[in-house]
């Protein structure tokens, strides 16, 4: 083979390069894109069911997490007083400290709390009020 075969290759090899790069990186005279603004989320849903038995309400439940690594602690205590009683379920997400597969995924719950029968239910997922399906 001669020099001069070999110095054609050369070049097409690099002009392939060449061309490769200049159409693969990205140019300074392009527009930036743009961020996409999230929305604001809508409140988290907790699913509740309560069970009344002597003076005593069992609240059972769950709310969804974004991951299995998640933990969740609840807590339960009765507000509002005599003329119109609450119960305050709040409940308190702590996101997995690692690797975790992001997979949404139910958490249970279970808190008591001694209260009226007819005591309406509020509940707060992380210091936020949350919206509660039976």
């Amino acid at each position: 083979m001669s020099h001069t075969r070999l110095w054609i290759a050369a070049a097409i090899i690099a002009a392939v390069i060449v061309v490769g790069f200049v159409l693969t990186v990205p140019h300074t005279t392009e527009a930036p894109r743009s961020v996409q603004t999230q929305e604001a989320a809508p409140a988290p849903t907790v699913s509740i069911r309560d069970s009344y038995k002597k003076g005593t309400h069992t609240l059972t439940g769950s709310v969804l997490a974004p991951d299995a690594c998640t933990t969740i602690a609840a807590e339960a205590s009765l507000a509002g007083g005599t003329t119109s009683p609450a119960i305050l379920v709040a409940l308190t997400t702590t996101p997995a400290s690692g690797v975790c597969l992001e997979l949404p995924t139910s958490l249970p719950f279970k808190v008591t709390v001694s209260a009226p029968a007819k005591a309406a239910i509020q509940t707060t997922l992380n210091g936020a009020l949350a919206s509660t399906t039976p």
